[in-house]
């Protein structure tokens, strides 16, 4: 019998790390205010982000369900990492229910015969809701939890023989400190603390193991269920990571200070609960105990705790601007200069981004620039990129407010928030333009000819407003010519997309909502167009 099956491990593992990113994405798409502001009321303070683990564990009946989806509201920008330790704190004390349900009932739920049919459900619904957002991101949501315990199933099963075939007697006149590395190992393995702790209280019941010994493994139990969390960390954001730490560091501790309290925790429970004779019902105590110890640890400290956590895993600072950084506000003129270099160094790159989103064929580079486009914005995603955009405004923004109005003339003061209103223009434009993006992607997977040809079209857009912004953006000025040249191709274009959306109306081309869709979309687009031309023109403009 193959005792071990090396790719049905991985195969869980990369199932479950799937399962967590469909999770992560569903939450990014589906987490409006109310769901947020749900999320943020029921974790806003210490107290209640505790309840809220341990309550949603207690349903559950997984801890690391409820630690998954932490990281995945964590890894969504829902919760904060000060939350998120209150929340996994309280669901240590939630799994403990497990233990109580086996020692009074004899049996354990396991969430891991929801996987399938969470996977069904979500599945169906992601084909049958394909045109409704919300209820797609919702079955994408059912499908990624599903997943998640699908690929712990196959982890856990890919090593079951070796568990199934352990002898536990093997252990016997082996120090405590054996059975809590044995807890560790058990648990690590079989991807679920509850798992263990039913094999302990078996062990106990059948009278394999002595009580201290059954304690000393419910502490590797606990130490070694960070192992899930930790994988689910696997790529993720820093925060991610803080937050897997986070749960590492409080079991580690609460698991030595519990194993140098075990004799007196073992005493209380055996001859001050009176439960000498009921070894079941005992462990099920030592278990919370265990978890109620690490609370009364870290719960006073949790502020401090996470701004330890968050000095970890702190990505370099990246030096955004090309010129504000090395020209002090304070000296008005070189400020000024600086300012205005910026936001064309801010359009070069806005005009980089929308290249490479948009997959246009023009040159990455423009000549006047006295550097090329950001190294750390070549690499990595198009949404890292846009994220980086952001920074550079808000790094421009900030450099405006600390240049001192008092030393300007009038002139002057006219010009920077002239200069402003560009750089708003520049990154409202990018941003409209990447949802434009978006829609287009969802016109081509149309089944309307019409519809999916948009693409091309308005890449070809892109590219004659860039043709005609980039001379003026190289010579470093523009007149009133070359500004209203632009703007009538922007208009032109326009024209032709509603009267061509009209005629394909008239034709029975475009339905009605696809219709609306069209005329949206081109609308947008226009709007950014224009917002470009103002922006280098309120910049270059003689």
């Amino acid at each position: 019998m193959e005792t071990f099956n090396l790719w049905k491990l991985l195969a869980g593992l990369g199932i479950f790390l799937f399962g967590i990113f469909l999770m992560e994405e569903s939450i990014k798409e589906l987490a409006g205010k109310a769901f947020k502001t749900l999320i943020r009321r029921y974790t806003e303070t210490k107290i209640s982000s505790v309840l809220s683990g341990a309550l949603s564990t207690s349903i559950l009946q997984s801890s690391s369900a409820v630690n998954l989806m932490v990281l995945a509201f964590v890894g969504a920008g829902i919760m904060s990492l000060n939350n998120a330790i209150g929340v996994i704190l309280g669901a240590n004390i939630g799994t403990t229910i497990t233990a109580w349900i086996v020692a009074f009932f004899g049996f354990k739920i396991s969430i891991e015969s929801f996987a399938l049919p969470l996977i069904a459900i979500g599945g169906l619904g992601f084909i049958i809701f394909s045109s409704a957002p919300r209820y797609l991101y919702t079955s994408k949501l059912l499908i990624g939890f599903g997943l998640l315990f699908h690929g712990l199933d196959y982890m856990k099963t890919s090593v079951d023989q070796i568990t199934q075939i352990f002898d536990i007697t093997m252990l016997s006149g082996y120090s405590l400190l054996i059975f809590l590395l044995v807890g560790i190992v058990f648990t690590a393995v079989m991807q679920s603390s509850s798992a263990t702790i039913a094999l302990i209280l078996s062990g106990i019941y059948s009278g394999l193991i002595e009580f201290e010994a059954g304690a000393a493994m419910v502490i590797g139990a606990n130490v070694g269920t960070t192992v899930t969390v930790m994988l689910g960390a696997l790529g993720g954001i820093p925060i991610k990571k803080r937050v897997a730490i986070g749960h590492l560091v409080f079991n580690i501790v609460t698991g030595i200070v519990v194993f140098l309290l075990l004799p007196v925790l073992v005493w209380a429970i055996q001859n001050g609960l009176g439960w000498n004779q009921n070894a079941i019902m005992g462990i099920a105590m030592f278990h919370t105990l265990f978890n109620l110890i690490g609370i009364i640890l870290f719960l006073p400290f949790i502020t401090i705790f996470t701004d330890k956590l968050n000095t970890l895993f702190q990505e370099p600072r990246q030096i955004l601007t090309h010129y504000i950084q090395n020209t002090s506000p304070e000296v008005s003129d070189a400020a000024l200069e600086a300012f205005k270099k910026e936001i064309l160094h801010q359009y070069v790159e806005s005009r980089y981004y929308l290249i490479r989103l948009y997959n246009l064929s023009l040159s990455l580079n423009l000549t006047y620039v006295e550097q090329p486009p950001l190294k750390s914005l070549i690499p990595g995603s198009v949404d890292k990129v846009y994220e980086r955009l952001k920074e550079l405004h808000g790094n421009i923004f900030e450099y405006y407010s600390m240049i001192d109005g008092k030393q300007l003339d009038d002139t002057e003061a006219v010009r920077i928030d002239q200069y402003l209103r560009a750089s708003r223009n520049i990154m409202n434009a990018t941003k409209n333009l990447k949802e434009v993006r978006d829609e287009l992607e969802q016109f081509e997977l149309s089944s309307n000819t019409y519809l999916t040809e948009q693409l091309s079209i308005f890449q070809q857009r892109l590219e004659e407003l860039f043709n005609d912004l980039d001379p003026i953006v190289e010579q470093r000025r523009g007149d009133i010519t070359d500004f209203n040249h632009a703007i009538d191709s922007v208009d032109d274009y326009d024209v032709k997309c509603i009267n061509e959306s009209s005629q394909a109306i008239k034709n029975r081309k475009l339905k009605d909502l696809e219709a609306t869709s069209m005329v949206m979309t081109n609308r947008l687009f226009t709007q950014s167009c224009r917002m470009f031309v103002f922006g280098i023109k309120g910049l270059l403009s003689e």
